[in-house]
């Protein structure tokens, strides 16, 4: 299950967890607003800036703010 890294407010983040359901894959959304550990982890992925949507799949890779398509390439690929 992928992991997203999230802000309520955050329109990208809206769209994409929108196209996730749509394309019926599972995910788990931590709002880094309400983690400072997940917030740390998103910056630690980013080059020190809280940059969401960030997401983490199984494996341990990380993209930040990725299209439906790459994120889908991405899961096809590890099944």
């Amino acid at each position: 299950m992928l992991t997203m890294y999230s802000t309520s407010w955050c329109g990208y983040c809206k769209r994409l967890k929108r196209q996730l359901d749509d394309a019926g894959i599972g995910y788990q959304v931590i709002d880094i607003e309400s983690d400072p550990t997940a917030e740390q982890l998103v910056r630690e992925a980013n080059n020190g800036n809280a940059t969401v949507p960030t997401v983490v799949f199984p494996d341990g890779t990380v993209m930040t703010n990725p299209s439906i398509r790459q994120v889908t390439e991405k899961v096809t690929s590890a099944a």
